[in-house]
């Protein structure tokens, strides 16, 4: 007798959940006309995507499926959740504005260090090519011809120095870009810092 119990307790439980999985549904959509339709059938698939709800035989609600964005709609949840992403990481790297100064000064002392390192490196190539081209004026002026080696490295000097001048420049626009950025950042922060 005590282990009939907990049988027919399952045993119901499995013919409840059972004729839970075959309950009638029916779908309440607005049609292309403005009608609004209670089909067991289903929602046309070129209705779904404007919503629709789903009853019960009783006629309650048992779910909602809301209309999907619009594209504009979808760009500006993408933006806002790309916003909300981008503020956590800010405040999880910098709890305060000064660690945000303190984090652009270091990224700028790397920056003037690197430009100050291939400056130095353009002066020693400068002098190396005005030291090249004066041996080439000496070679024409006494009317001898100016040998392969020396061409050949004053080609390879003059390359070097426009090597230098491109990497001193991309430096000083990733300089330029890196204050913007960090210029930014601050001002986000010290919004988000008031919110809280």
């Amino acid at each position: 007798m005590r282990r009939r119990g907990p049988v027919c307790s399952l045993l119901a439980l499995v013919l409840l959940s059972s004729s839970a999985a075959f309950a009638v549904e029916y779908y309440r959509y607005t049609d292309e006309k403005g009608i609004t339709v209670i089909n067991r059938q289903g929602v046309p698939p070129h209705l779904i995507g404007q919503g629709y709800e789903v009853l019960s035989e009783q006629g309650r609600v048992v779910r909602v499926v809301p209309r999907a964005p619009t594209p504009e709609e979808y760009r500006a949840q993408k933006a806002e959740q790309a916003q909300a992403k981008a503020d956590w990481q800010l405040l999880r790297l910098y709890p305060r504005v000064e660690d945000i100064d303190h984090a652009r000064d270091r990224k700028v002392a790397e920056l003037d260090g690197q430009i100050n390192i291939s400056r130095n490196n353009l002066l020693v190539v400068d002098a190396l090519k005005a030291d090249l081209q004066g041996q080439v004026a000496l070679k024409k002026n006494e009317g001898r011809s100016v040998p392969a080696a020396l061409r050949g490295s004053l080609a390879e000097a003059t390359v070097d120095q426009q090597r230098l001048q491109r990497k001193i420049a991309g430096y000083l626009n990733s300089k330029s870009d890196l204050e913007s950025a960090f210029a930014q950042d601050k001002t986000r922060l010290t919004e988000l810092l008031k919110k809280r």
